[in-house]
């Protein structure tokens, strides 16, 4: 089996910033159904920052007509973040695979505030933030996505 290749999809990888909610409900569209091991989290409370690494479902991908469904895996990272709180999350289990469902925002003053990442399985993160900065990048080729199919979801 051979891995896609970004030429194949004539798209070049992303490489997105948010810095108000708008922004972010467009990377949150993104990562919608990113699944990554709970060992791919790190928040660095000297610096600041919070980061995971997705595998995340390419949901702009236009030639998805003439290929398998692919995922390509990311970084998901989020500057001045003040603290990080967690639930439903077990992280004594270094094999659990969680699903990111969505980002979303709760402002407070000034610009602050927190953001919400909703997991699947009724999880959730928590990061208190100074104000809205986040970037995602891709950081490797797309590959076909190992179930094959587009993720659902039931309404």
């Amino acid at each position: 089996m051979q891995d896609a290749r970004f030429e194949d999809g004539r798209e070049a990888p992303l490489n997105l910033g948010a810095l108000d909610a708008d922004d972010l409900q467009v990377v949150s569209s993104l990562v919608q159904d990113a699944v990554f091991p709970i060992t791919e989290m790190r928040w660095d409370a000297r610096g600041r920052s919070f980061a995971l690494l997705v595998n995340r479902f390419r949901w702009e991908d236009e030639g998805k007509d003439r290929h398998a469904p692919e995922r390509v895996q990311s970084l998901l990272a989020f500057a001045g973040v003040l603290r990080v709180s967690s639930q439903g999350v077990d992280r004594s289990d270094k094999d659990v695979i969680l699903s990111l469902l969505s980002v979303t925002f709760e402002a407070g003053e000034d610009g602050a505030g927190e953001i919400l990442l909703t997991l699947a399985g009724d999880g959730a993160l928590r990061l208190s933030v100074e104000a809205i900065d986040v970037t995602l990048k891709d950081v490797t080729r797309p590959y076909v996505a190992p179930s094959k199919s587009v993720p659902k979801h039931d309404d």
